[in-house]
């Protein structure tokens, strides 16, 4: 994960500030989150057919170091604000990620869907999880970001923009965030 991230932190110093070509910004970004935006990195998110308006938000929460994850807050320093939703509507239309291929496990199935009907978790997520304006796209992402992420959220290291995912995610054991990245990680 390191010798990536140097690796992105050179390609990057070697881009001029104001790239010539989107492909040229999205470059560095494909070199973490996978070509097609499909990630083979651990604990580094799939990003594509996320939904358009909330990748702006994540690149604008990088730039302005609302979200802080270097080599991201690098990336997005400097980047107009017509860039960033330009780079977000190219990366939102890059093709979903498969499912994870292991098999699953119906046990942590059954449970997983309890806490999403208990939480109501596909009420902003989309029944399929396929996200929605300001909700990420959650089906097939990888289940080792998905753990990671909700308890970056219940540990309070990362930030949404409204309060109701802390409210969500404050009583989940760490049982259950495995539970529910193990189901979202294989839907459909």
């Amino acid at each position: 994960m390191r010798s990536t991230a140097l690796g992105v932190l050179v390609t990057l110093a070697a881009l001029p500030v104001a790239a010539a070509t989107l492909e040229e910004r999205l470059a560095p970004c494909f070199a973490c989150h996978g070509e097609r935006g499909q990630s083979t990195i651990p604990e580094v998110p799939s990003l594509g057919a996320q939904p358009e308006f909330y990748l702006s938000v994540q690149l604008y929460m990088f730039r302005e170091n609302l979200r802080n994850a270097e080599p991201m807050n690098a990336m997005m320093k400097g980047v107009s604000d017509i860039d960033l939703q330009r780079m977000a509507a190219a990366i939102s239309k890059l093709p979903a990620p498969p499912p994870a291929a292991e098999p699953p496990d119906s046990g942590r199935l059954e449970r997983a869907r309890n806490l999403i009907q208990q939480h109501r978790c596909n009420f902003c997520h989309n029944q399929d999880f396929s996200g929605e304006k300001n909700a990420p796209r959650l089906a097939r992402q990888r289940e080792d970001y998905l753990a990671k992420a909700l308890r970056q959220y219940k540990n309070n290291t990362r930030r949404a923009y409204d309060a109701s995912m802390a409210d969500v995610i404050y009583p989940l054991t760490d049982t259950d965030i495995f539970d529910l990245a193990h189901y979202l990680a294989r839907l459909p």
